[in-house]
C-alpha cells in the first residue's frame, strides 16, 4: 500500500538531547518523543552582550536574509492576492516546513523546492536555518519569539537516522513515533501545537492510514510596543470595508517625529517593538484596493521595501483586531514550481527508502493586536528618534482594508497579512 508524506503548518540546537523513550498517547493529553531537543538558552532582554555573541556565533549573510524575504514576497502575493476577508500568513513558518522537507530530498524534487527557497545544498540550507533560528529565538520577561518543529513517524516505516539527526540537530526538530490509524495521533498532535502556541491554537486536525510522516511547524510570537497606545484615548468609529461600515475600536497616537514612506498607491510606516522587531502598516490611497498593491512578487516586496522615505508628524489611528486564519496551501506550492513533490514518485529519498509524496499543505495562525503590543501565532527599520529634521506629515488612519507585516530584529518576514475587517 503506498503511503503519504503530509506537511502541517501552524503559525503555529547546537547540542540536542536524544533520549530513546517510548511514545504514549493518553486521550491526546500526555505524549514523549523518541528524539528531544533541548531549545536555546533565553537570553534575558537586556543581556546585550550574550546577544553579541549570539550574533557572532551564528552568523547570517545578506543572501541568505534577501532569499528568506524573496520567498516571503512570492508566496505572500500567491496566498493572499484575492483574499477577501481577514488573512494572517507566517511565511517563515512555511519556509521552515519545506527547508525540512527539502533536506530529505533529492533530485528534481529537491531542486524544485531549493528554487523556491532561494538556496543550493542541503547542508547550506540546514546550517543557516539553523543559525537563523538561534538568532530568532526569544522568550524573555517581555518579548517571545518561539518557534518549534517537529516530525510525526509512522511507527511501521523505517526512516534515515541522517534525517531525523539533522532534524533536531539544525531545526530543533522533536521526533515522536506513532500509529497514524489510532485518532488519538491526532490529538496528540493538536495538543503539542496549542503547547508551542501559548493555547492559541488548536486546531482539529485530519490524519489518515496512507500517512507515514508530519512536519508541524509552530511560531509564537508577542512583544510590546516601545511607545504604548493610552487606553484612555482608544474611541470607536468607523470602518470602510469594501461592503459597508463597521463600528470598530480603534487606538491613538501621534509622533511629532517619525519615519514613514510613500511609494506608488500607498503610504507606509511602522511601529517599533521592545525586542528590535517592527510591525509595519501599508495603507493604500484612497480608491486603491489591497489586492491592486498585490498584485505580483514584485509589488508585493515594494510595498515593504520602496517609496520615497520621509520624516515628520505621523497620526496614527489603528483599529484592534484578533482573528485566526486557515489555508490550504498545496496548490499555491505548485503553482511556484514546486509540483514533483505532490507527486508518487517524488523523491524523499533523505527521509526513507520507501514511497513518500507530499499530500497536504495546512497553516492555521491567529494575530491580535491591543495598546500593548501584538500577538501572533503561526522591514524596513524606521527609527522614532535622529537627526534629520522633520519634513511633511503622514496620516496613518487605517479605517479601510490595509495591509500588514511584523518583521524580526533580523529583518525577517515573521507574519503578513490583511484586515479587511476588524470586526470579525
Amino acid at each position: 500500500m503506498k503511503k503519504i508524506f503530509a506537511t502541517i503548518l501552524s503559525g503555529a540546537m547546537l547540542f540536542s538531547l536524544l533520549a530513546c523513550t517510548n511514545l504514549s498517547i493518553n486521550g491526546g493529553n500526555s505524549i514523549k518523543p523518541q528524539v528531544e531537543v533541548i531549545y536555546p538558552k533565553a537570553v534575558a532582554f537586556d543581556d546585550y552582550d550574550t546577544k553579541h555573541k549570539l550574533r557572532e556565533e551564528n552568523p547570517i549573510d545578506d543572501n541568505f536574509v534577501t532569499a528568506v524575504n524573496s520567498f516571503s514576497y512570492n508566496t505572500a502575493q500567491a496566498i493572499i492576492k484575492d483574499k477577501v476577508d481577514n488573512f494572517n500568513y507566517s511565511p517563515l513558518s512555511l519556509y521552515y516546513t519545506l527547508a525540512l522537507a527539502g533536506t530529505g530530498a533529492d533530485g528534481e524534487t529537491q531542486r524544485q523546492i531549493f528554487e523556491l527557497l532561494g538556496v543550493s545544498s542541503a547542508d547550506e540550507l540546514s546550517t543557516k536555518c539553523g543559525n537563523l533560528y538561534r538568532l530568532l529565538y526569544t522568550d524573555n520577561e517581555i518579548s517571545k519569539l518561539k518557534i518549534a518543529n517537529s516530525l510525526w513517524l509512522d511507527n511501521n516505516t523505517t526512516f534515515k537516522d541522517s534525517f531525523v539527526s539533522n532534524a533536531a540537530d539544525n531545526f530543533y526538530a522533536s521526533s515522536f513515533s506513532v500509529d497514524f490509524y489510532n485518532k488519538d495521533s491526532a490529538k496528540a498532535m493538536s495538543k503539542w501545537i496549542s503547547d508551542n502556541t501559548s493555547g492559541t491554537l488548536a486546531p482539529e486536525l485530519e490524519i489518515g492510514s496512507k500517512q507515514i510522516l508530519s512536519i508541524i511547524n509552530t511560531i509564537y510570537f508577542y512583544d510590546e510596543w516601545i511607545d504604548r497606545f493610552n487606553k484612555d484615548s482608544t474611541s470607536e468609529d468607523a470602518f470602510h470595508t469594501n461592503d459597508k461600515d463597521v463600528t470598530a475600536d480603534f487606538m491613538n497616537q501621534t509622533f511629532g517625529s517619525a519615519g514613514f514612506a510613500r511609494g506608488d498607491n500607498f503610504t507606509r510606516s511602522s511601529l517599533s517593538l521592545k525586542d528590535s522587531g517592527q510591525m509595519i502598516f501599508i495603507l493604500p490611497d484612497e480608491g486603491v484596493s489591497v489586492s491592486d498593491l498585490l498584485s505580483s512578487k514584485d509589488s508585493v516586496q515594494a510595498l515593504f521595501e520602496s517609496g520615497e522615505r520621509h520624516y515628520g508628524e505621523v497620526v496614527w489611528k489603528i483599529p484592534k483586531f484578533d482573528f485566526g486564519t486557515e489555508c490550504k496551501l498545496a496548490d499555491t506550492l505548485q503553482s511556484l514550481g514546486i509540483t514533483d513533490a505532490f507527486k508518487q514518485d517524488a523523491d524523499f529519498s533523505g527521509i526513507t527508502d520507501g514511497i513518500a509524496y507530499i499530500s497536504d499543505v495546512t497553516q492555521h495562525t491567529h494575530i491580535a493586536i491591543d495598546e500593548n503590543g501584538v500577538e501572533a501565532s503561526a522591514f524596513t527599520q524606521i527609527d522614532y528618534a535622529g537627526a534629520a529634521m522633520p519634513e511633511g506629515r503622514a496620516e496613518m488612519i487605517l479605517n479601510r482594508p490595509f495591509v500588514y507585516g511584523i518583521t524580526s530584529s533580523y529583518g525577517t518576514l515573521l507574519f503578513v497579512g490583511v484586515c479587511n475587517n476588524p470586526t470579525v
